[in-house]
């Protein structure tokens, strides 16, 4: 498997005692499935990784597109989901869900 040009970091909100505390988890139902099927759609080169919780809760569900360092929050909603991926194929990250 080659390298991807980008990584797609989906909060989960996984802890260490495996207790899910965050929002993340909760309002992601069928979010990992949507992205790679997007990803998938406009042929971008993006691995989607469930990580642990980014302790950013208030500002959840938290994603993180790499090598860029674009943070994004507020993303529950396949609407969302298109944005954030319309300004990757940009080369821009999409104001509206930035975090930084």
């Amino acid at each position: 498997m080659a390298i991807p040009e980008r990584q797609i970091l989906v909060c989960q909100s996984f802890r260490v005692g495996g207790d899910p505390k965050g929002v993340c988890f909760k309002q992601t139902d069928g979010f990992l499935q949507y992205l790679e099927e997007e990803i998938l759609a406009r042929g971008l080169d993006i691995l989607v990784t469930a990580t642990g919780c980014m302790k950013l809760c208030e500002k959840g569900p938290v994603m993180v597109v790499q090598p860029d360092n674009w943070w994004f929050g507020g993303v529950n909603s396949e609407e969302a989901i298109d944005a954030i991926l319309d300004g990757i194929e940009a080369g821009e990250p999409c104001a509206e869900y930035s975090l930084g």
